[in-house]
């Protein structure tokens, strides 16, 4: 019955891709039903906030992007300060310590919802909705901004406005379906009230802490802006963020909406649908393949347990939910990694060697699917690399778009390759290097570092997913993966986007016989193989000393 669940869901998937793909490429250009509903309203809220240009050069796009996100990283930090003087605190919290208030207010702006506390004992209802939930629509909108600008310096039109884009991304997009989808979510079960936390009496005579709050409300966001951060430290492994199945299959579709959506937008906008739709399946190939191998692995059990003899029927249900099963929660670790959203629904320190490694790799590939907006942009930067490659291999200068990839191109697009792996193992060997980072690390050995590449590794790719056996609300770990969350953030966009409008001031090459063409199955195999090869040749040593390490050693 978990298969059937899963394979009706990942269908349910690829039918909203292409209608939603539509509908998103719709906004941006201004049209749609829809126009008349939300204009005079965006014409209103840009009237009183003064804009009134709607064109930008790309570095004024990428100043006003910047600024504005460090002016909310300054906002939300004070209100996480302050807290404990500010209104809505029915449980009376204090505020919080300055280096997680740091990492907290990072975290969510960077739209990687790492979170090191747990909302229902640190934050208080005002923190949740005016911190919490407004970061939750302003760091998707931004991804979903600069991804449009991307797609469409790429396709050869003007960039448009930050502050437009900003806009109509959240009263177009991220608000109507957030508010549909939190009333179902509340029709549900999940709560919705500014009520304290209940005190209830348990059949033994004890007294227990039942915690609520506003929680539909920031779920329904949570999941669709590719944010991850729930109003429980245990996310939606929790009841009440995750009452039954259907609200697992809501939760997974909310997450896969835009980013499957993204394909088909770059499609329409550069003028080949063909070549969306390939980029659309190749990242499908990616995200079944995953989900196979993470499934099975979890089906056949924890191989110690089942060393002594342990029943291992239901598969490996260490860490996971019994209402939820290993299969859908096999396919939520694949969605939440693939998509770039970091909500789970298990404890991702308790699947198998190999079934941990599945959301670690989509994770470092930035691949399969990626997250709204800059996860596109990460699939556009492995597509010209194979483009780059099958040009070396026929002898012709790589075209993408009919545009020339020359040296320059290639430079920044080295240079973002490598900064990742950078972030990620340089900060990963720092922390070994020294007891503040050594000291976390709940589980010794192989595990223990595949602990800490995770945790990095959701960091600078803005995930956010935590491995959960890492004791990481210290100093070290809250400065640390907060700077790499924001190095990870805003570096790949900078170079990214100079990649896009080098492109666009180079005249266009016609066609010949003789020109790749990116948009055919060959070019999906060829696709499919530089991520791989890219992908291993960058992260295969740090997995054999994990994961496979780790599985040789317990089978």
């Amino acid at each position: 019955m978990n298969w059937l669940t899963s394979l009706i869901t990942i269908c349910l998937f690829v039918v909203v891709a292409k209608p939603m793909g539509d509908y998103i490429y719709n906004v941006f250009q201004q049209k749609g039903p829809f126009q008349e509903v939300f204009g005079p309203l965006e014409k209103f809220l840009f009237k009183v906030a003064g804009i009134k240009g709607y064109r930008q050069s790309w570095k004024h796009y990428l100043f006003c992007l910047i600024i504005t996100n460090l002016f909310f990283i300054l906002v939300v930090y004070s209100i996480f300060r302050l807290q404990g003087m500010l209104p809505l605190n029915p449980n009376h919290f204090s505020g919080m310590e300055p280096t997680l208030a740091f990492h907290t207010a990072i975290t969510f702006m960077t739209n990687a919802n790492l979170q090191h506390y747990g909302g229902e004992s640190n934050l208080s209802y005002f923190s949740q909705m005016a911190g919490v939930t407004f970061m939750m629509f302003a760091a998707p909108a931004t991804s979903m901004a600069i991804g449009i600008t991307f797609i469409r310096i790429l396709a050869g039109k003007k960039i448009g406005n930050f502050f437009v884009d900003f806009v109509q991304s959240i009263t177009r997009v991220l608000l109507p379906i957030s508010f549909v989808t939190s009333l179902i979510f509340l029709a549900l079960g999940t709560p919705q009230t500014l009520d304290s936390t209940i005190i209830a009496k348990t059949l033994e005579g004890s007294e227990q802490a039942i915690p609520r709050g506003p929680v539909a409300s920031l779920l329904s966001i949570k999941e669709l802006g590719e944010n991850g951060g729930g109003f429980f430290g245990t996310v939606s492994a929790h009841p009440f963020e995750n009452p039954n199945m259907i609200s697992n299959v809501l939760q997974m579709m909310l997450q896969m909406l835009i980013p499957m959506a993204f394909p088909f937008v770059y499609g329409r906008m550069v003028g080949n649908r063909k070549q969306g739709r390939m980029l659309f399946v190749s990242m499908l190939i990616l995200f079944i393949i995953g989900f196979s191998i993470l499934a099975i692995s979890e089906l056949k059990g924890n191989p110690l347990l089942n060393q002594i003899g342990i029943d291992s029927s239901q598969g490996n249900m260490e860490g996971k939910e019994m209402r939820l099963g290993v299969i859908s929660s096999a396919l939520y670790a694949t969605v939440t990694s693939a998509s770039g959203t970091g909500g789970v629904n298990t404890t991702h320190d308790t699947l198998t060697p190999i079934g941990g490694m599945v959301p670690l790799v989509n994770m470092l590939l930035g691949t399969v699917f990626g997250g709204i907006g800059i996860g596109f942009m990460n699939v556009i930067m492995y597509a010209m690399i194979a483009v780059f490659l099958a040009g070396l291999m026929i002898g012709r200068t790589p075209e993408f778009l009919n545009k020339k990839l020359e040296g320059k191109e290639m430079k920044l697009i080295a240079i973002t390759i490598i900064s990742q792996p950078l972030l990620i193992l340089g900060a990963a060997a720092i922390a070994f290097s020294t007891h503040f980072g050594t000291d976390a690390i709940s589980n010794p050995g192989f595990h223990g570092l595949t602990q800490v590449i995770y945790e990095y590794t959701s960091s600078a790719v803005n995930n956010g997913s935590g491995f959960e056996g890492l004791n990481d609300n210290t100093p070290y770990w809250n400065i640390s993966t907060g700077l790499v969350m924001y190095i990870g953030r805003y570096f790949s966009i900078i170079t990214m986007l100079a990649v896009a409008v080098g492109l666009k001031k180079k005249k266009t090459v016609p066609e010949t016989i003789g020109t790749f063409q990116p948009d055919n199955r060959l070019f999906g195999g060829v696709l499919l193989g530089t991520i791989f090869v890219v992908g291993a040749l960058t992260f295969l040593p740090v997995l054999v000393l994990g994961p496979i390490a780790e599985l040789l050693t317990i089978s």
